[in-house]
């Protein structure tokens, strides 16, 4: 524990390190910290007998809803640095928001080849369950509500009248374009590889 570790914050409040109640290091990115959080809170809920201890697990709960918002984090992280003497790098807020925006295109592409793989095989039965879509991305409620907002929004998926997701014809466009696109960038990095430039010493 660090030396500052009984320093307290703004409000008064004795200072908690959330990091080391999650297991992370300071610089994790945002998918670090949801897989951390739901190991974490799976492990000490009450329903895992040999596991479950409900004081780790409530706070477990407060650290991820302090670290969860890039705003909440960095104001956090302003204090966790003065009272640890941990140092992020200069542009860290910024980085925050950056490696969440990825994380989130990687998630949508996941989510749409998924469904897309349903649709395809199961033609007659496209349709998947919200429970086994979040558990397949290993997301908190909050996010997979903006995930399938995000995804509806676009017109990559709805929701059928027994609230199971589905892939349209839109969201499959994207998935096939998409994936001739990740082809042609593969392609061109392989021929760059086996004709590299002479000239270059």
């Amino acid at each position: 524990m660090p030396n500052g570790a009984n320093c307290t914050m703004a409000d008064s409040q004795p200072f908690v390190d959330h990091y080391r109640i999650l297991q992370l290091d300071p610089g994790c990115d945002a998918k670090d910290l949801e897989h951390s959080y739901r190991h974490l809170a799976k492990m000490y809920h009450p329903d895992h007998a040999e596991t479950a201890d409900v004081t780790k697990l409530n706070e477990v709960i407060d650290a991820y809803r302090a670290l969860k918002n890039p705003d909440d984090r960095a104001a956090y992280d302003a204090v966790y640095s003065e009272v640890t003497g941990y140092i992020f790098p200069a542009n860290h807020e910024s980085d925050l928001y950056r490696k969440s925006a990825v994380t989130d295109a990687d998630i949508h592409a996941k989510i749409l080849l998924f469904l897309y793989r349903r649709r395809r095989e199961h033609a007659q039965d496209p349709g998947v369950g919200r429970y086994f879509v979040q558990e397949l991305i290993g997301c908190s409620d909050e996010h997979f509500e903006f995930h399938t907002w995000y995804l509806k929004a676009k017109g990559f998926v709805e929701t059928t009248e027994q609230g199971s997701l589905v892939i349209t014809v839109e969201g499959v466009d994207h998935v096939i374009a998409t994936s001739r696109t990740n082809i042609r960038e593969k392609l061109l990095i392989a021929q760059s590889h086996d004709n590299p430039d002479q000239t270059q010493p």
